[in-house]
């Protein structure tokens, strides 16, 4: 396993008490040994045919792009999806030399001139695109093809051609000198909904649109239609790669997916108490004085708010963990700093540790208890953490 050392953005546990500043705020635990155990788990669903590409976009879903790729590569994964050029460039410099698709769409010259010098692999979504990346690459002269990765629209409605012109689609690519085409694929929609009928709907069409362009006397090449649900719910999708983000990181997409292997959440959330108080009876707590305390209690303020990322919609409606406790969080969640209510907890001390997400003892708080409060998704929430929050690797 790698050391913190050698990952940018990440310091060690072990080399936390160097930072005076760190220890008295708040932070993000990354637990390397538990993203590799979930990539261990998800190849093992697999077929050999079948390599797992692990979706690092978005930073790794506020984890840690370098840390997470090199911990899954190290531990099964063949590939890595990331959204936008930077974030692969930004694996490159990092030493990874893994095959990366850029799973976002890219249209400029200079977008393609920074695609070929990287050696990263682009998602071609329509023939305009097509056009401009081979007439852009026999401007620079590129004496080898570029690996592209056909998009097909099976029902997203998001990038890709429409499925139904997709034997003209690869047609054209494949006649193109300076593009040489790496897979074809399409996304899923509704993977994650116990009632499968437009994830079968989109199967079909993806499978039409393959033997669409056999008959056109075109080899296909790779193949791939399965997210995180879709790799999780339906051997049938796994193809020849299986794209899986969410479930990396130790989250279900959603519960009746729950009794496939058992992942286990790399991320917890902590800060630390900075005052403890007591307020009398009546007393209001935070802007707008959305809490009243009704009666005297104990007050603890915790050096962490939404400007590092806890949602300011979840004031007076969410818990945290203290010495293995739940409390509630009490009053409007400011920029920097929140409250809790420790009245239930003899002698709580400045500096003690308090876990937002994570956990502690036998309590445990996840991102879905968050997302199922806020109407949302537990990916918005892991995106979500800034990164004034450093990043410790757990190894």
């Amino acid at each position: 396993m790698l050391s913190s050392k050698q990952i940018p953005g990440i310091v060690s546990g072990q080399d936390c008490d160097s930072y005076a500043w760190f220890s008295q705020r708040a932070w993000i635990e990354i637990d390397l040994a538990a993203l590799s155990h979930n990539v261990r788990q998800l190849v093992g669903l697999l077929s050999a045919r079948t390599q797992l590409m692990a979706v690092v976009k978005a930073d790794a879903y506020g984890h840690g792009a370098v840390a997470v790729a090199q911990t899954a590569l190290e531990s099964g994964a063949s590939w890595l999806g990331v959204a936008t050029i930077p974030e692969g460039i930004q694996l490159r410099e990092a030493g990874i030399q893994a095959p990366i698709l850029i799973l976002g769409a890219t249209h400029t010259a200079e977008q393609i001139q920074a695609i070929a010098h990287w050696q990263l692999q682009p998602t071609v979504c329509s023939p305009k695109q097509a056009l401009v990346f081979s007439n852009t690459l026999e401007a620079m002269n590129e004496r080898s093809p570029l690996a592209v990765h056909i998009k097909l629209d099976t029902g997203m409605s998001r990038l890709g051609t429409n499925w139904q012109q997709a034997g003209e689609f690869v047609k054209l690519v494949q006649s193109l000198p300076h593009l040489q085409i790496a897979s074809i694929y399409s996304h899923l929609a509704t993977a994650d909904s116990p009632d499968t009928t437009v994830m079968e709907e989109q199967h079909r069409r993806f499978e039409e649109a393959i033997a669409q362009i056999q008959a056109m006397g075109i080899k296909t090449p790779c193949l791939h239609l399965a997210n995180s649900a879709a790799t999780l719910a339906n051997s049938s999708l796994h193809y020849d790669i299986v794209r899986v983000g969410l479930a990396v990181y130790g989250l279900y997409p959603s519960p009746h997916l729950q009794a496939t292997i058992k992942l286990k959440p790399v991320l917890q959330v902590k800060a630390r108490v900075t005052q403890v108080k007591t307020i009398a009876a009546g007393t209001g707590v935070s802007y707008g004085h959305q809490f009243i305390a009704p009666q005297e209690l104990r007050l603890a303020v915790v050096g962490i708010g939404y400007a590092d990322g806890v949602p300011r919609h979840l004031s007076n409606n969410m818990q945290v963990m203290i010495r293995g406790q739940r409390v509630p969080q009490i009053g409007t969640i400011t920029m920097d700093q929140l409250m809790v209510d420790v009245s239930a907890i003899e002698d709580i001390q400045e500096g003690e540790i308090v876990t937002l997400l994570g956990e502690q003892g036998k309590e445990k708080i996840s991102a879905d208890e968050w997302a199922e409060k806020l109407n949302t998704i537990s990916w918005e929430i892991l995106c979500g953490f800034k990164h004034r929050l450093p990043r410790v690797a757990m190894m």
